[in-house]
Parts: C-alpha cells; sequence; structure tokens
C-alpha cells in the first residue's frame, strides 16, 4: 500500500543533505582560503578591492575577509573567526583563515573515504588540546626580564607585525612609536585611549606621537582666529549644549498683540544665550569644547574674553579628552562647580599638514596617547591604520601576556612534530585524525615560503629535519621570508605573542568542527522570485562570485546580476 506524501516544508523550499552537503560546504570555504593565502607573511601581496567608488589595497585578513561581502552561509564562518581574530588578539587574521582551510581539506579526503564526521572533529579536538598544552610548555616567559629589555622585546613583536605590512619599510620608526603609546597608557592598557588620526600629504616619517589627546579642528565661526591657541595649566570645560540662537521648532505658535511683544521675545532669546556664556567664563573654564554646535555669537563671545571655544567636536574625541583630562560632560551651564572642569599641563592648535589639530598634552587624568599618521595617497594612509592597529594590540598582549614563541612557522613545525609522535601513541581512527592535523599545521609555513618566491618543498624537507632533532636549540626554526632558507627565528627576533597562536589554533579547530557538524542546508523561499527558474548552476552548484561576492546558486547577488542584463 502507497504512503501519502506529506508536506512539510513550504513549497519551493530547497533542501540539501548528507555527505555531499558537507563536501560542497568545504569547498565553498576552500575557495576563501585561496583567496586570502597570497597575503601572509612580510612578501604577502595585496589585494584591491573596489567597492563603489571606495578602492581598499589591502593584506590584513580580517579586512580582505569583511570586504569580500561573502554572502554562502558556511564561508561566512571563516569570516566570523577572522574577524573575532581581529578583536580578540589583533593580528593572525590570515593565519586563522588558513589553518582552518586546511584542517577542512584534511577531513575531506576522511569524509569521501566514508569516515563519520563526529570522528574527525573528535580527533581534530583532541589534537587541538594537546597542541594548545605543548604550547605552554615551550613558550618562552619573559616576566624576569628589565624593563629595557622588555621595552627591546615589545620593539620586536611590533616589527614582526609589521613586517607583513605596507608600512615594514619603515618598521623600526612606527614600532617605536607604537610601543611608546601603548607604554604611556595606564595598566588597564585600554585601546580606546590610544587615538589615530590620518592626514594625507607628507612624508611617511613626518607622522608624530602626541601624548595626549588631538584632534582636528571643527567647523568655526568668525571670531575663532582671534582667540587664543594656546595656554598653560588651562582649566577644561566639556558640553553636551548648543549655544547659538535657535529658530523656534515647527508648528511653534505665539499670539502677539503689538510690536513690543515680538522685541520682547527676541530680547528674551538673546538672553538666554548671554546667561549661559556668562557663566561659562565666570567658571574660570578656559578651554571649551561641545558635541553640539556653538554659534557665531558665542565664537566671538569667547574670542573677547580670551577663551577657545570648539563645537561638533566627534564624541569618541570628547570621551578621550574627558578621561584624560578630568573634566565631566555638562548638560547645563549653571551651577557650574570646580570639580566638573578638566585640566592639561599645555594646550595648543597647531598646523598638521592642510590640516590645525587641537592638542591636549601632559593630562593629569587616565593616560592616552594619539599618532597622527601622514602620507601620500588616502589608501596608504588608510592601510597604514590598519598596521598600527594590529601593532598596537599585539603589543597590548605581549605586555599581558608576557609569554612569546618564534614567529615564521617555527612553532607551527614544533607542533607538527610533536603530534605525529604524539599520534603514534595512539590507536585507531584517531591516530590518522590527530596525524592530519599535524600535516595542516605545516600550512603556515608552506604559504610563507610560496609567497616568499621560495620552494616550499624544499624549505620544509628542511624543516622538518631541524625539528626532527627535537632539541631546544633546534625547535625555534622557521621561514627566513627576507633572507631566503630557514633561520632560528627567534635569534633572529622574529618573535609573536603566544596568545596569538592560541587563539588562533582553537578558532580554527572549532570553525572546522562547526562546519563539519552542518550536514543539511534548507533554504526558505523569501519571494516569488526565488521560485522563478534562474539562469546558470541550480542550488546545489558550486559557489558562484557575483556583485555581492561569494554566494549560492540562489542569492540575492544572483538575482540582481541577472536583473542588470536581462536588457
Amino acid at each position: 500500500m502507497l504512503q501519502p506524501t506529506i508536506l512539510l516544508l513550504k513549497e519551493g523550499t530547497d533542501s540539501s543533505q548528507g555527505k555531499s552537503q558537507i563536501i560542497s560546504n568545504i569547498n565553498a570555504c576552500q575557495v576563501v582560503v585561496d583567496i586570502v593565502r597570497t597575503t601572509l607573511g612580510p612578501r604577502g601581496m595585496d589585494k584591491l578591492i573596489h567597492e563603489g567608488s571606495d578602492v581598499t589595497i589591502t593584506n590584513d585578513g580580517a579586512t580582505v575577509m569583511k570586504l569580500l561581502n561573502v554572502v554562502h552561509p558556511a564561508a561566512k564562518i571563516m569570516v566570523d573567526i577572522a574577524k573575532a581574530q581581529d578583536e580578540e588578539v589583533g593580528d593572525g587574521t590570515t593565519s586563522v583563515v588558513l589553518l582552518a582551510g586546511e584542517l577542512l581539506k584534511e577531513a575531506k579526503v576522511f569524509i569521501e573515504d566514508g569516515l563519520h564526521p563526529q570522528i574527525v572533529s573528535r580527533g581534530f579536538r583532541k589534537a587541538s588540546q594537546v597542541a594548545l598544552n605543548k604550547l605552554e610548555d615551550i613558550q618562552i616567559n619573559l616576566s624576569d626580564k628589565t624593563n629595557d629589555e622588555k621595552r627591546d622585546l615589545l620593539q620586536k613583536c611590533a616589527e614582526t607585525t609589521l613586517n607583513s605590512k605596507l608600512v615594514s619599510g619603515y618598521k623600526k620608526f612606527f614600532s617605536t612609536m607604537v610601543v611608546d603609546a601603548v607604554m604611556t597608557l595606564d595598566e588597564d592598557l585600554d585601546k580606546d585611549m590610544i587615538g589615530l588620526k590620518k592626514v594625507t600629504g607628507g612624508s611617511v616619517t613626518d607622522s608624530l606621537l602626541v601624548k595626549g589627546v588631538a584632534f582636528k579642528k571643527t567647523f568655526s565661526y568668525a571670531g575663532f582666529e582671534q582667540q587664543p591657541k594656546r595656554f598653560e595649566h588651562p582649566k577644561i570645560l566639556l558640553l553636551n549644549l548648543e549655544l547659538e540662537l535657535k529658530a523656534e521648532k515647527d508648528n511653534a505658535e505665539i499670539r502677539i498683540n503689538s510690536p513690543e511683544d515680538y522685541q520682547a521675545i527676541i530680547d528674551a532669546e538673546w538672553h538666554i544665550i548671554y546667561e549661559k556664556l556668562e557663566c561659562i567664563v565666570k567658571s574660570g573654564a578656559k578651554v571649551v569644547l561641545s558635541r553640539l554646535p556653538i554659534g557665531d555669537l558665542a565664537t566671538q563671545y569667547f574670542a573677547d574674553r580670551d577663551v577657545f571655544c570648539a563645537g561638533r567636536v566627534e564624541e569618541q574625541d570628547v570621551r578621550r579628552t574627558q578621561r584624560a583630562t578630568g573634566a565631566a560632560v555638562q548638560t547645563t551651564v549653571h551651577n557650574l562647580t570646580p570639580d566638573v572642569l578638566g585640566t592639561c599641563g599645555e594646550f595648543e592648535e597647531i598646523q598638521i599638514g592642510s590640516e590645525r589639530y587641537n592638542l591636549f598634552k601632559e593630562c593629569p587624568g587616565t593616560k592616552s596617547a594619539t599618532i597622527i599618521l601622514r602620507g601620500g595617497a588616502q589608501q596608504f594612509v588608510d592601510e597604514a591604520e590598519r598596521s598600527l592597529h594590529d601593532a598596537i594590540m599585539i603589543v597590548r598582549r605581549a605586555i599581558k601576556s608576557n609569554c612569546v614563541v618564534g614567529g615564521g612557522g617555527a612553532i607551527e613545525m614544533e607542533l607538527s612534530r610533536y603530534l605525529r609522535e604524539y599520534s603514534r601513541s595512539i590507536s585507531g581512527k584517531q591516530q590518522l585524525v590527530i596525524n592530519a592535523y599535524a600535516k595542516a599545521l605545516e600550512c603556515i609555513p608552506k604559504a610563507l615560503a610560496a609567497n616568499s618566491g621560495l620552494d616550499a618543498i624544499d624549505l620544509l624537507n628542511k624543516l622538518r629535519q631541524k625539528h626532527a632533532q627535537a632539541k631546544p636549540e633546534t625547535r625555534w626554526f622557521g621561514v627566513d621570508c627576507l633572507g631566503g632558507g630557514i633561520c632560528d627565528t627567534y635569534e633572529s627576533y622574529i618573535w609573536e605573542p603566544s596568545l596569538v597562536k592560541k587563539n588562533a589554533i582553537a578558532s580554527a579547530t572549532e570553525a572546522a568542527c562547526l562546519i563539519l557538524s552542518i550536514d543539511e542546508t534548507v533554504r526558505n523561499p523569501r519571494s516569488e522570485i526565488n521560485n522563478q527558474a534562474l539562469p546558470g548552476p541550480g542550488p546545489r552548484g558550486p559557489p558562484m562570485m557575483g556583485r555581492g561576492g561569494m554566494m549560492p546558486g540562489r542569492g540575492r547577488g544572483v538575482r540582481a546580476f541577472r536583473g542588470r542584463g536581462g536588457r
């Protein structure tokens, strides 16, 4: 007897499941990995991403992944781990994507041979834990170093990060600046207290560090040039208040019977604004900043009384000024007390390139620093900002963790060797999976060698031979991307905080296991257009690249592409 057909899902719903779906997801992730693979290392290539009128040139993994606009549901996980790595430690974004992709590539062979995905995931998690434990044992703790030695360490870590960036030719200049900026901060090392400002024009070496708060001069009215531009130990008032004559609100209605009534209304408005300005001057404040506009009347009033003012200051700059100077943001100017006013050692306004900047130096509150970047093209300055962000994050993490490991793929090769030996003590299928994990770790030195134009196979064989000796003096051998060949990365000062590697290994393993656990994808129709036959590969076809980036066969980008060319 035939069983009746049961319609469970909405008509037009597409469902893909089983082994083919897992392999399809792995293939989609491999496309993402292939895009960013060439950006790894000091000899890595840059990506030019053109979107509308915006042009971005970068080799930062997290930036590339974000600008690709990946819409494939499984491949989006690779974007997420790159973003998480960037927010957590600031560097290693390309490495974490490469490692996750290589783990999936190794897992694909097992899946095709019929091994259950959960067995593979269990083996990967076991190998990850063993690798992290080994990393804890061999990392170099620098807590007993002197202050000068620690500073030298931090500069080497910053230089290693900047090696692969567009500003690598100025790595000594910028690494010193980054370390000075981070060392200026308080013990909590709040990254928000380091400002990065960009001024196009001039040479890269014209960039400067201000130990305090600096921001670009805001829009100002006539009378601003008559105000003093330098103070020593001024009182600073921060406002969230408008200081200008405002038009009446919409739909306001005032009934008057004589011209004298109208004049009384005008006089009341002027009386209110003058009362506010008098309260500010009587408070003793010499520098007045407001998030909201300060009009031409107030500007001239302050100029006549030797008070500096700036309106429409960005909220982030106000917040940094508040914490650095000790001032409290006020929403009224009545009953101002001395404790709500901040101060600094020196305030001045200077010309930097074509812009004027307000500088607050020698602040008594929370320590702050501002790096003002100079350079030619806007794209260069933007990439320099991203590079210094990574370096700042790395220096902060190095200070907090006090532990480093050798870069250049050295730590990956040492962990790979250890896992191969460990796998021989395991029986069953897990031995194969852990051995595959060890092989996947070699993708980092392999990519470094390939991107440097070196023979990757030859270098990997040399590194395996060195690490096979299992001696302390050989465990830090890695790829010498600049000199060509292999070198002791620790002796060559190619150092990275161990936290970067820990986070990358853990994130890549979790991402790989998550993708392997997905055996079915259900796509619900979102509109009638989805139910129409679309040209090209079907819903189970390979990932497509359209205007929106990488996508499955039925995505918004495909419909947009079809609509544009349908004419």
